[in-house]
């Protein structure tokens, strides 16, 4: 496979001088010499981690270090097409995939009542399943914690599988999707020299004193640099494979920096559902018979859910909406404790430029899409803080303050 020249002017990034192309390939040369060889791929079947992936081989096809390890850990209410693009990988003879089906709660945002979906529930079969089992994947959730209780949660799993696998883990994380990501990954070296890194659970290990024994394992993100136009360049230049429901989110005209390959009912993903029914209707019929609350979001609409809906006529004010939505909607006192916390966190981070009538239809799109955890809050405040944010919001406000004492 012949390598890629980014062709013109090399786009501005951190550290390494050249395009982002020779920079990444650098990274992954770096990694795999540094660890000895003891690397492996978290894939999710997204875009980034495609990229790392095909990074990988050819370093490991240079070295002669195949078969790739890679791993998936399905969600269970994954895509079709992601669960066809992880099929080709594990039929591929240049990978040796660990396919991971095994018991784990996972966030269901479209359910207020109930929270959590229990993926590959152990109590139910593959016709239970919005799918059956593939052949050969690993079934038996054996990750322990500290105390000794099995590890039942998506991240701290993952965290899990690094650990058992051990050495370096790379993964397709960039600083374009998240101001906290870009701050975390250009600061603070977690490895040697090495911002775009970060560090699993402490070791033990007086025999060795090299930097990379020193903890169970370590992440790190070849690509932190790469706008998502430099993923796609990439994939087309060297007609690498991926995952196809990208082309049909194109087709149906979803943009391109919104286009995500996930869990379709967690917080972050709610989106999707707005066209999944479409795109992959046999996935959400089975979606829909699965989980509770996929099927209602289908028939309320998009609207409901989106942050710039418009106020119900029969409030007065999008605070008493808020309140009504969280007496109404959010059977759990602690659950409607965090939905509260959220809206004083985003008053106290925001006030100082926003007005409240600015900040609370996104708070109360928060309450709406059942997003508990406050992630996508978080990432919506931050991303209101930013420089050229502040300076439009300042000015709306001055702009209505103005109006209101003409």
């Amino acid at each position: 496979m012949s390598e890629l020249l980014f062709s013109g002017k090399a786009r501005p990034h951190y550290f390494l001088p050249g395009t982002v192309w020779e920079a990444a390939l650098k990274r992954t040369r770096w990694v795999f010499e540094e660890f000895e060889g003891r690397v492996s791929v978290s894939c999710s079947g997204g875009k980034d981690s495609t990229v790392v992936l095909e990074l990988a081989r050819i370093v490991a096809r240079e070295r002669g270090e195949l078969p790739l390890h890679v791993h998936f850990l399905d969600q269970e209410a994954e895509y079709e097409a992601t669960i066809e693009y992880m099929r080709r990988l594990r039929d591929d003879p240049e990978i040796r995939l660990d396919w991971y089906q095994v018991p784990f709660r996972l966030f269901n945002a479209s359910n207020h009542a109930d929270n959590w979906s229990h993926v590959w529930d152990e109590d139910l079969t593959d016709a239970d399943y919005i799918r059956p089992r593939e052949p050969g994947s690993i079934r038996v959730n054996d990750f322990l914690d500290g105390h000794g209780r099995v590890i039942d949660r998506f991240k701290a799993l993952l965290g899990a599988i690094n650990d058992r696998d051990g050495g370096a883990s790379l993964t397709g994380m960039r600083c374009e999707e998240s101001p906290n990501r870009r701050v975390f990954m250009t600061s603070t070296a977690s490895y040697k020299w090495a911002t775009w890194a970060s560090a699993g659970k402490p070791v033990k290990n007086p025999a060795s004193s090299h930097p990379r024994d020193a903890r169970t394992h370590y992440l790190l993100h070849p690509v932190y640099d790469w706008s998502y136009r430099d993923v796609w360049h990439a994939i087309e230049s060297n007609g690498w494979d991926y995952n196809r429901f990208y082309d049909l989110m194109f087709r149906y005209g979803v943009s391109t920096r919104a286009m995500r390959v996930s869990s379709f009912h967690h917080e972050e993903s709610m989106g999707s559902l707005d066209y999944l029914q479409e795109l992959e209707p046999k996935t959400w019929e089975a979606a829909t018979r699965r989980y509770a609350g996929i099927g209602t979001y289908g028939h309320v609409g998009e609207d409901q859910y989106d942050e710039r809906m418009k106020l119900p006529y029969m409030f007065a004010s999008w605070s008493e909406y808020f309140d009504h939505l969280v007496d109404k909607l959010i059977p759990d006192p602690e659950d409607a404790k965090r939905f509260i916390g959220q809206r004083d966190k985003a008053r106290r981070a925001l006030s100082g430029f926003m007005d409240d009538e600015d900040i609370m239809p996104s708070i109360c799109g928060s309450v709406i899409g059942n997003d508990v955890y406050g992630a996508t809050t978080e990432k919506w405040i931050a991303a209101q803080k930013h420089p050229d944010s502040v300076a439009w919001w300042t000015a709306r406000r001055e702009e209505r303050r103005a109006r209101a004492f003409a």
